[in-house]
């Protein structure tokens, strides 16, 4: 995805200057042989050394410089020798940004035979870092803390998770969403506040009438549908009963129509999530859920029944996910089996993204009992197994909950 190439974490290293230059021209060089190390590791974003801090003017300068930068996803704080923390304050209150805090240390052991006061003073992190972990929880600042020696796979992977995460945070904080009619009559939990959504989490939430949807179909022409219709058998097994059923075939042709007019209007709104109501389909042949499986599969967000929250969340999982095994998707909870343990059979009508497919999905068309409108193409698989996390964002009225369940 396009955030990855285009964010970057910064590296900030603590020190002062009471222990001397030539400490501190140490502390610069074990900072870069770290990140250099740690950039050779595969981690999804790149690590940029923003150099030792040993003021707090140095500090704020940089933290702030770190809040307007379009390029910085995040930073990491290390704290190679002592660093007292009243010199952070400032700049961590002027930072709302992630922020990783790694505990570590250059060398993996102590050097019992030739330790002294010397090397005691450069590498005394176990002291530095819990000076900073202090001010960063008396400022109840949310932050990711990984301890462990640098070189090890395991804080590599927490590193990498993180990362992640900074790119899903990132891409929220523009992220736009449009909805195609409006929430489904009388459901709660899909409803919300837009506007403290904006507020407290970034993504910004646009209403489009579904007549400029349909209008936007009379742009689509044959040879563009040709083109898309070629696509989807390439890509999918297509039946030759499907294709020599005419009504059938029919049906397939108006969801490509659909397809390509949905995409035209997202990159026109400049939008990477959109929700559409099967009560909320005028002016279009059928639910638009063949594009909506194809787009959340490229990593696009949705939410079925105008659930913009939902939009957003899928949106995430796209991002924070790309390029790793498994997959995500819109999902819903419909049936409770409580033998062996117990689980939850999760569908949704048609909406349900390929992403997560174990074989090669089958192209076909079906009734649909509600919305009014003819049968809609859809891509119909067998998800490969595996273990999933089921998650949601409600809106309780004072604050946003995130329910997950493994």
């Amino acid at each position: 995805m396009e955030i990855y190439s285009k964010s970057k974490i910064w590296f900030v290293t603590g020190a002062q200057l009471l222990y001397g230059g030539e400490t501190v021209r140490q502390v610069n060089e074990h900072s870069e042989t770290m990140i250099a190390g740690l950039n050779q590791g595969g981690l999804p974003l790149e690590i940029v050394y923003r150099g030792t801090v040993n003021s707090a003017e140095e500090v704020t300068r940089l933290f702030r410089e770190a809040e307007n930068s379009d390029e910085c996803a995040g930073i990491i704080t290390w704290m190679h020798t002592f660093s007292p923390a009243k010199m952070w304050i400032r700049g961590l209150q002027a930072f709302r940004k992630p922020l990783l805090h790694l505990h570590t240390q250059f060398q993996r052991e102590i050097p019992w035979d030739s330790i002294d006061m010397d090397y005691m003073n450069l590498n005394q992190s176990a002291h530095g870092d819990r000076e900073f972990a202090h001010i960063v929880s008396r400022l109840r600042k949310n932050r990711r803390i990984v301890v462990g020696f640098w070189e090890d796979e395991t804080v590599r992977s927490q590193i990498s998770d993180w990362m992640r995460v900074c790119a899903g945070w990132k891409d929220q904080q523009t992220l736009r969403i449009v909805r195609f009619g409006d929430n489904m009559n009388n459901v709660a939990v899909t409803d919300g506040d837009k506007v403290e959504a904006e507020i407290r989490l970034g993504y910004h939430v646009d209403y489009c009438p579904i007549g400029d949807l349909a209008e936007m179909q009379d742009s689509v022409s044959e040879a563009q549908i040709a083109a898309l219709l070629d696509e989807y058998e390439t890509l999918y097994e297509v039946s030759g009963e499907l294709r020599n059923d005419e009504n059938a075939w029919r049906q397939v042709r108006e969801a490509a129509r659909e397809e390509l007019a949905l995409r035209m209007m997202l990159k026109e709104k400049n939008a990477n999530a959109f929700t559409t109501n099967f009560d909320a389909l005028h002016g279009l042949d059928q639910l638009p859920g063949l594009a909506s499986q194809r787009l959340m599969a490229e990593g696009i967000g949705f939410g079925a029944e105008g659930d913009w929250k939902t939009a957003a969340l899928t949106r995430l999982f796209s991002v924070m996910g790309a390029g790793l095994k498994g997959g995500s998707s819109f999902m819903e909870d419909y049936v409770l089996h409580f033998r062996g343990g117990g689980a939850i059979l999760q569908a949704h009508m048609l909406e349900v993204s390929p992403a997560i497919s174990g074989e090669k999905p089958r192209l076909e068309v079906h009734p649909l009992g509600i919305g009014g409108k003819n049968p809609p193409a859809r891509l119909v698989f067998t998800a490969h197994s595996g273990k999933g996390i089921a998650a949601t964002v409600v809106d309780l009225g004072n604050r946003f909950r995130m329910i997950a369940a493994k």
